[in-house]
């Protein structure tokens, strides 16, 4: 690759890091937020590599005038700033596609598609004593985790017959019967994505990857407070919501009531 292209693809890959975590929250879609310092950083220097890099062949240039049609001094054979291998030059020119998405076109945030192919992930156990009392809000805003949680392991049954209110976004099921309320919650990166599902009934599903806030009680399926239960919602209300800005945590409910 000449040393032109190669300077343009480290400023153009610095400035697509600088646009997807100073004046975006695109990164989000790819990565933790807490990984933003670390990306403005990596794209700082990949910005100032493909300016020196630059720099560096517009000098070699001004001192070789047989670069401009003029002869070379004697035993002084100038570079031109590229190689001569025999490699095939145009994949070289592949590497611009994820710099230039970075810049002009942003893939779209993992969903539906991911978190149909994924298994649910198994929420942390609790011990007894770490349920704290529910409040009286009705409807009771919880997070799919907790949920499941209280679901499946809270032996008081707090959540018999309360109104709760969770938000995510939709997942078919794979069977094309019903539908899950789901998130995606990332460690580091999207590659390691894991899913949260609470099934929902009672309502048909809407379009995939439509965010929505649901409102409803636990379906009576399997026995209340032990792994048997199902974590699932016998919905009274679906009501659509923005997607927020980091779709990838198991976060409250986006709107109140």
């Amino acid at each position: 690759m000449r040393r032109p292209v190669q300077a343009l693809l480290l400023a153009l890959s610095g400035l697509g890091l600088l646009r997807a975590t100073l004046l975006s929250d695109l990164y989000l879609r790819y990565v933790k937020e807490g990984m933003r310092p670390l990306l403005v950083a990596s794209g700082v220097v990949l910005l100032a590599l493909g300016a020196a890099e630059g720099w560096s062949y517009a000098a070699r240039l001004r001192r070789a005038p047989a670069a401009y049609g003029s002869p070379a001094p004697p035993g002084d054979t100038p570079d031109h700033g590229h190689d001569h291998g025999h490699g095939p030059p145009w994949v070289a020119w592949l590497l611009f596609l994820p710099a230039l998405s970075l810049l002009f076109w942003a893939p779209p945030a993992l969903g539906a598609y991911t978190a149909s192919r994924e298994t649910p992930q198994a929420v942390p156990v609790t011990d007894q004593d770490d349920f704290d009392p529910l409040p009286a809000t009705s409807p009771l805003p919880l997070t799919l985790g907790d949920f499941t949680r209280r679901v499946q392991q809270d032996r008081s049954r707090a959540v018999q017959g309360r109104t709760v209110l969770m938000a995510g976004f939709v997942t078919p099921d794979g069977s094309g019967d019903g539908w899950y309320l789901t998130r995606l919650i990332l460690n580091c990166c999207a590659a390691d994505a894991q899913s949260v599902k609470v099934r929902v009934h009672g309502v048909a599903a809407p379009k995939a990857d439509t965010w929505v806030a649901v409102t409803g009680t636990w379906h009576p399926s399997g026995t209340l407070g032990t792994s048997s239960a199902e974590a699932g919602l016998d919905a009274r209300t679906v009501e659509r919501i923005a997607r927020p800005s980091n779709g990838y945590t198991d976060g409250p409910p986006l709107v109140t009531r």
